[in-house]
């Protein structure tokens, strides 16, 4: 077995959120995009599935147009077999989703969930390409201190997530 192991960066505009999965039927991109818009109604989104046997085409659903076209672009560029990759549009969170995501039959794991720069490290054998793991963000710089506790909780109600 020629096994070659390689890093893929996933193209997306900084503010833009993704989730990153792993799951196992075509069913998946029809179940996903039920799960997204039961979650958060009027959702901005777009999701592609590679798909492992048959055709193995990138299956995609969504209701954005330019997180769709994110969705189609990101998961050609991986091309891991029943991998997953979906964008949300600005104002639209993974924490809103996720449960969701994850409750879908056929989701059999996440990846990540993030907005940070991130490279998916894909192996590439004869058979075909999986996803090995994930870089997320960058390397950390340290451990917080006081400072650093009070900006965090300020940050969490800056943004609503706390009281």
């Amino acid at each position: 077995m020629n096994l070659e192991v390689q890093g893929v960066r996933i193209e997306k505009p900084e503010p833009v959120n993704f989730i990153l999965g792993q799951s196992h039927f075509i069913k998946t991109v029809e179940d996903l995009h039920e799960a997204l818009v039961t979650a958060v109604p009027g959702i901005k989104f777009g999701l592609a599935f590679c798909e492992a046997s048959g055709e193995a085409l990138v299956r995609w659903s969504g209701t954005d147009e330019e997180m769709i076209a994110l969705a189609k672009h990101n998961a050609l560029a991986l091309s891991a077999g029943h991998s997953f990759i979906i964008f949300l549009a600005k104002g639209f969170y993974p924490i809103n989703v996720l449960n969701a995501v994850k409750a879908v039959p056929e989701v059999v794991h996440i990846f990540c969930a993030t907005a940070n720069p991130v490279e998916v490290l894909v192996a590439e054998t004869g058979l075909g390409r999986g996803i090995l793991g994930i870089i997320d963000g960058v390397k950390t710089k340290g451990v917080e201190d006081a400072a650093g506790i009070t900006w965090r909780k300020n940050f969490l109600r800056m943004i609503g997530y706390k009281q």
